[in-house]
């Protein structure tokens, strides 16, 4: 496997990257490829169409990212890199808990526009060492430890905090975004769901509660459950 993708890295590299937009660069390969997410899913990129989109070989990309799960290791990147640009438009909020309500609604944004990325927030890094994450990746991380840092919280609230908001706030993109509908043009709620399909004796409360349960929660639910989550007594202290 390891020989496949170096021999596949050295045809990159032989492969003329100059497209239909001029020569390519790593910021237009993701870019693209984030283009390609949002409008295919997922299942619709690879290397070949990406090459396709950019007007070069496939070969040409190797260059840029080693095979497709650099390609989705990218696409982390570019959500995260997004994200910093939208934070960086405007100024912080004063306190750490408004900081971290900011950063949840900004992340929330990102997350409205790239639907198909949010899954590879907790996929791609589950298999991606701290150390090899992307830089934007780590950024992310150091904001909001360096935020609960200066706010004078101890190593242990400090990593409580941090995970316990990290967690809550992918667990709600993950449900927020979830497919829900069978048929998307259908008007009548019960068949957009299609719970003609979900026994009723065996599914009874899932059937009764489907159609709210489809409806997003939005900023309002984000935020309302970041500010329980934030006024437990467990968060509150900082002993170990």
């Amino acid at each position: 496997m390891a020989d496949e993708s170096n021999e596949a890295a050295a045809r990159g590299r032989r492969a003329s990257d100059r497209g239909r937009y001029g020569r390519l660069s790593r910021e237009r390969v993701l870019a693209t490829a984030l283009e390609v997410v949002d409008r295919d899913g997922l299942s619709g990129l690879s290397m070949r169409k990406l090459g396709a989109e950019l007007g070069v070989e496939a070969m040409a990309l190797y260059r840029y990212a080693a095979g497709k799960g650099a390609l989705l290791d990218g696409l982390v990147e570019a959500f995260c890199q997004e994200l910093e640009e939208d934070l960086g438009a405007h100024p912080r909020a004063d306190g750490w808990q408004r900081e971290l309500h900011r950063i949840a609604l900004a992340t929330h944004g990102v997350a409205l526009r790239h639907p198909n990325v949010v899954p590879l927030l907790a996929t791609r890094l589950l298999s991606t060492p701290l150390a090899r994450r992307p830089a934007a990746v780590l950024r992310s991380d150091e904001r909001i430890l360096a935020l609960l840092h200066d706010a004078g919280m101890g190593e242990h609230r400090t990593v409580r905090v941090h995970r316990s908001f990290t967690a809550w706030l992918l667990g709600y993109l993950l449900v927020e975004l979830r497919a829900m509908d069978d048929e998307p043009g259908e008007p009548d709620p019960a068949f957009r769901l299609g719970l003609h399909r979900l026994p009723a004796q065996e599914y009874p409360r899932l059937r009764a509660t489907a159609v709210p349960m489809a409806a997003p929660g939005g900023p309002r639910r984000l935020a309302e459950g970041l500010d329980a989550l934030l006024g437990s007594p467990s968060l509150s202290r900082d002993e170990d």
